[in-house]
């Protein structure tokens, strides 16, 4: 049965419907009623936000419907479109091609048929591990040594971060909750919806309220009143969905911040990224957003550590 039946998961994906119907409509009204240019300039981001956020919302539910193996692929080719995107930040040597074949086409499905197969002892240190260890061997032996630290821990950053992080979202599906047995596809959605909220509404706060700059140097935007009020709205929101996890409200509100603040560091620790490397996005495939690695900065971080504080909570 697909897990759309689900009367929770509906109230859930019922719940973002609104929030995007709603999204749409205040972009409708702004979009007449503001003049000033750089009020416009404003309101057609948020407008190119809110249709992105429509896409990938369909593109999720379509991967939710298939059960499993279909959040496994969506997961598997945003880390392979996001490593390409991480990758692309700085120019790679010809010795470094037969390595990034490694990396694009072996490790990626390797890592994701792990998380499909449910193979936890293998999938929690292959890229760590494995990865880690082969990425400077297969370098080294091409014979080039310039730069050759800087090139081989980009590749294996990407790894980890792109790859080995990111697959810990879908990873959730595996989990054995006594009591909450077929129903880890909520979980999953728990954790996108609290994550990528957080996100929202640390830009609604800071564009609202927003005054204080926190690390202006690395990332200009984040304000200390956007930061505070969007990880304590979204807090909030993730312990009133404690209904659709294995949680106590008070549990849920504890590992939606713990969540929150990870999401808030991945993306600081990318913005620095950025600016070392002097763009502003990643990419430019999400309109309104950048890349995919912008979109998922958050979850990079967010998605182990929501993984294995429920694991060892709760199997």
């Amino acid at each position: 049965m697909s897990v759309l039946w689900d009367q929770q998961i509906i109230a859930l994906l019922s719940g973002i419907v609104g929030l995007l119907v709603l999204g749409s409509a205040v972009g409708l009204v702004l979009d007449r009623r503001v003049q000033t240019d750089s009020g416009r300039l404003v309101v057609a981001n948020l407008n190119a936000r809110v249709r992105a956020w429509w896409v990938m919302t369909a593109v999720f539910v379509a991967a939710l419907a298939t059960g499993g193996i279909g959040s496994v692929i969506l997961f598997g080719l945003t880390s392979f479109i996001a490593l390409r995107e991480f990758i692309t930040l700085t120019p790679t040597h010809r010795a470094d091609h037969r390595t990034l074949f490694w990396a694009f086409f072996v490790f990626v499905p390797i890592q994701y048929y792990l998380v499909a197969t449910h193979w936890y002892g293998l999938f929690v240190i292959f890229i760590p591990v494995y990865a880690f260890l082969f990425v400077p061997v297969r370098s080294v032996l091409a014979g080039d040594t310039q730069d050759f630290l800087a090139r081989t821990a980009k590749i294996q950053w990407g790894l980890m971060v792109a790859v080995y992080c990111v697959s810990h979202a879908p990873a959730l599906l595996m989990l054995q909750i006594p009591g909450y047995e077929g129903e880890n596809a909520k979980l999953l959605l728990y954790l996108i919806v609290v994550v990528q909220l957080s996100d929202v509404l640390q830009y609604v706060f800071g564009k609202t309220l927003g005054r204080h700059k926190i690390v202006p140097n690395v990332s200009p935007n984040k304000t200390w009143e956007g930061t505070v009020g969007g990880i304590a709205a979204a807090t909030l929101v993730g312990a009133l969905l404690w209904w659709a996890t294995p949680f106590s409200p008070w549990e849920a509100a504890g590992i939606a911040l713990i969540a929150n603040l990870a999401g808030f560091a991945g993306g600081l620790c990318m913005s620095a990224i950025k600016r070392d490397r002097g763009i502003k996005d990643f990419g430019t495939l999400i309109e309104g957003h950048g890349g995919v690695m912008d979109r998922i900065d958050s979850l990079c971080f967010a998605a182990p550590l929501f993984f294995h504080v429920v694991r060892y909570s709760y199997t």
